[in-house]
């Protein structure tokens, strides 16, 4: 079984056409994937607007039925913490993800460059990586209360450009208890996505969340979901083999899939 629920196309900041990424899909065996397009956002120029949004919907749903017989298709969509949907309807699943921190009025983006996290910590935050940390896992977290999110996207983005552990140690005791603040606050309702998107573009060699964050999500009894977090099609199953044999270190034996409007435990052996 292959499945990836995190997909972005040529509607938002993906090189694909759908139809281009579900034929790499069949090719490469995945039983199902999820389009999640970037829900509109007036301060991302990576989001959909409302024209495209339209067009997305239209297209996946098109696409599920002619390809049916072959691969599940799923209509997603992205959700940026500071931009709710209005409603969950017409889409079969929701990722929650913070990209975004707020101040006075201004949004800026924690993922789009080293230097420009480098700018948000010594502006906002006088060069204390921990109170961008609480500020970012209480984002987090309070969109793990939103009825309509189903999944958790890239629980740690903010450490993309952290690879060398140059803004805080991924073991640190007060780094780790604000992300188990956060694990708390969402609990177990949701699923947790592990992502592997930043390998695929050279900035990490290890998915997220880190290993030290899996570790307390399996002590919590968190659910997790594999996904390539995919912008071009060749990506699609990018670190996969790697994730997998990271996440069975971690003492979890399954994974959940979206079957029937549920989420539903597969052993992880099914995975490949």
């Amino acid at each position: 079984m292959r499945v990836n629920m995190h997909t972005h196309s040529v509607y938002c900041d993906g090189k694909d056409t759908p139809e281009e990424m579900i034929g790499t899909a069949i090719q490469k065996g995945f039983s199902i994937l999820g389009f999640s397009g970037h829900g509109y956002s007036p301060y991302d120029t990576c989001s959909m607007n409302e024209a495209n949004t339209a067009r997305y919907i239209e297209e996946i749903n098109t696409l599920k039925e002619r390809y049916r017989n072959e691969i599940t298709i799923y209509l997603g969509i992205e959700q940026d913490s500071t931009c709710r949907i209005p409603s969950k309807d017409p889409y079969d699943f929701v990722i929650g993800s913070v990209h975004f921190l707020e101040k006075d009025g201004k949004y800026r983006p924690i993922d789009f460059s080293r230097d420009e996290l480098i700018a948000i910590l010594e502006e906002w935050y006088e060069g204390d990586f921990l109170h961008l940390a609480q500020d970012y896992y209480q984002e987090v977290a309070r969109q793990g209360q939103f009825e309509e999110v189903d999944i958790i996207g890239h629980l740690d983005l903010l450490t993309k450009y952290n690879e060398d552990e140059s803004f805080v140690s991924f073991s640190s005791p007060a780094y780790l208890k604000l992300v188990e603040a956060c694990i708390a606050s969402i609990g177990t309702d949701k699923i947790y996505e592990v992502n592997t998107g930043a390998i695929a573009r050279g900035y990490r060699r290890t998915p997220y969340p880190h290993r030290t964050i899996l570790d307390i999500l399996h002590a919590f009894g968190g659910k997790l979901m594999l996904n390539s977090d995919c912008h071009n099609r060749k990506d699609l199953d990018c670190g996969f083999e790697e994730a997998l044999r990271l996440i069975k270190d971690c003492g979890f034996d399954c994974l959940y899939i979206l079957k029937d409007g549920d989420y539903v435990p597969v052993s992880i052996d099914a995975f490949h």
